[in-house]
């Protein structure tokens, strides 16, 4: 059994975890953000990572692309659709990521997907990854979603309340503290806190009057 995941964006949630225990390999697609994600990662089975466009210094060790061959299938990774090469034809089975929506379709006897982002949640997307079974009939594919939690009510009624509690959310994420625990410890959001941990992992250098102007403030 594979787990294919990508755009973790630093958050690892316990549920992907679990939903990981008994594959024989993980696949990542990359935007990964740290290191340790990886090294978690490996102590459930070996992992096959890309770089993503979120992945800088720390990651330019990990390639941009893999072609492998797992259970008698060849793969292609990448994080961008994009970066494909011109013919697919060889392979059967090619992962990428970077759009945070599960896509799953076919080109020839290529299946192409993508598990979505199972990392902090965007907006109002589901949080996805996928598994891949290889049986002499074939690839088996089964998309997995994170249910979504709530916890309490991430004020928006006003800019200043709204200001003080991105900053605290930032800070706590700089403490590598999860959305999750963030909302649970304050009684935020949960969605909202993972928008907001999410618009400061992806974007360095941002504050909270960046954060806000991002969300629409």
């Amino acid at each position: 059994m594979l787990g294919i995941i990508s755009d973790t964006h630093g958050l690892l949630r316990s549920e992907v975890m679990e939903a990981l225990k008994g594959c024989d390999v993980i696949l990542h697609g990359g935007d990964i953000n740290r290191q340790d994600i990886i090294d978690q990662l490996e102590e459930i089975a070996p992992v096959y990572v890309v770089r993503g466009n979120n992945d800088k210094d720390w990651a330019e060790h990990i390639p941009l692309s893999l072609d492998l061959e797992l259970a008698g299938i060849r793969i292609y990774m990448t994080h961008k659709k994009k970066d494909f090469p011109s013919d697919l034809s060889n392979y059967d089975l090619v992962i990428f990521g970077h759009s945070h929506k599960y896509e799953e379709s076919r080109q020839g006897k290529t299946i192409l997907l993508n598990p979505g982002s199972c990392g902090p949640r965007r907006f109002h997307q589901a949080i996805t990854m996928a598994a891949a079974e290889i049986t002499e009939s074939g690839i088996t594919i089964t998309r997995i979603e994170i249910p979504q939690k709530h916890a309490g009510v991430l004020s928006k009624t006003g800019t200043a309340d709204l200001k003080k509690q991105i900053e605290i959310v930032i800070k706590e994420t700089q403490k590598n503290r999860s959305p999750e625990d963030i909302a649970n410890k304050y009684g935020f959001d949960t969605a909202l806190t993972e928008q907001i941990a999410r618009l400061y992992l992806t974007h360095p250098g941002v504050d909270a009057d960046g954060i806000m102007t991002k969300m629409g403030y």
